[in-house]
């Protein structure tokens, strides 16, 4: 089956809509002789006159009096298609977006960012996942509208980045530990019993690696999957915890925090979306949102991708 030429919508919109060859022709910015030639096309792929001669003028045959709402309506549709996004309008805006966010960001970054959606988009909602994993296929299959994390090898390649910001680790104990009226040497850090933050069990840690140089080895006494179970541990505990400095600053309050004694691991967190989304008014503000409260809080300034 033959697809039919769906630019005879428009000039038969403005035929039934007119009814008049001339005064079609001059909406159409056509010549009367190719305006002629176009109905004749209408007629022949629709298989009726649609106009026919009364005296002096035209009138619609009851089968283009029938086509005329429909048509018009179907030509408003397209042209609303094909019309560039309206201005989006945040007062009126009602949508649920879903963040899958790496451990400790809701607890540092969302009351900033939930209060800054709540001031310019009242209808517009929140629903904060941990990441588990890299894995990019919830924001390919669209469960999830905006990520933030490390960028590593099980990223894939078609989603966009923009950094949020930099990041080091640092050393964590609680307030009144032996180690902290010490001063911090690689030595003294690796003679303190460790929490581990891994989500592979037999993973020593990058700071098994800044360790080496120097012939030590840490005393892992347990290993947990986040920065949060860590930091609670050695709240209440003798145990170190070596966490990112900025990614975990509301949930180290009251406890001691320390410059590691060697070169330390860098970060850098991003946040991540699918290309498909990456026009979109509303989400396109709310990535902008999420990196102004990011920046405001840490003065990092970067340039999106």
């Amino acid at each position: 089956m033959s697809i039919p030429d769906l630019n005879l919508l428009i000039t038969l919109d403005a035929v039934l809509t007119e009814g008049s060859v001339a005064r079609a022709a001059a909406r159409l910015r056509l010549s009367p002789s190719a305006m002629s030639r176009a109905l004749a096309r209408l007629r022949e792929t629709t298989g009726d006159p649609l106009l026919v001669r009364a005296g002096r003028g035209l009138v619609p045959t009851p089968r283009a009096l029938e086509l005329r709402e429909q048509v018009s309506q179907l030509v408003q549709d397209a042209q609303a298609v094909l019309r560039p996004a309206s201005k989006l309008n945040l007062a009126q805006l009602k949508q649920t977006f879903t963040l899958r966010t790496s451990d400790g960001f809701v607890e540092n970054f969302g009351p900033a960012l939930i209060a800054r959606v709540g001031t310019e988009a009242p209808g517009v909602r929140l629903c904060f996942i941990p990441k588990l994993n890299k894995d990019s296929n919830l924001l390919r299959d669209g469960s999830v509208d905006l990520e933030t994390g490390v960028i590593g090898d099980a990223t894939s390649p078609e989603v966009r980045t923009r950094t949020l910001f930099r990041d080091r680790f640092i050393g964590v104990m609680r307030q009144g530990h032996a180690l902290s009226q010490l001063t911090m040497t690689p030595a003294v850090y690796a003679s303190g019993q460790h929490v581990l933050v891994s989500r592979r069990s037999h993973s020593k840690g990058p700071m098994a690696d800044a360790l080496k140089p120097y012939g030590l080895e840490r005393d892992v006494v347990t290993t947990v999957g986040g920065f949060a179970a860590a930091l609670a541990l050695a709240r209440a505990s003798d145990l170190i915890a070596t966490v990112p400095e900025r990614h975990t600053g509301n949930m180290r309050a009251g406890m001691h925090s320390f410059e590691l004694p060697f070169p330390g691991l860098e970060i850098t967190v991003s946040m991540l979306w699918h290309p498909r989304m990456d026009a979109d008014p509303a989400h396109r503000w709310l990535r902008n949102c999420l990196w102004e409260v990011c920046a405001g809080q840490l003065g990092d300034h970067e340039t999106e991708a």
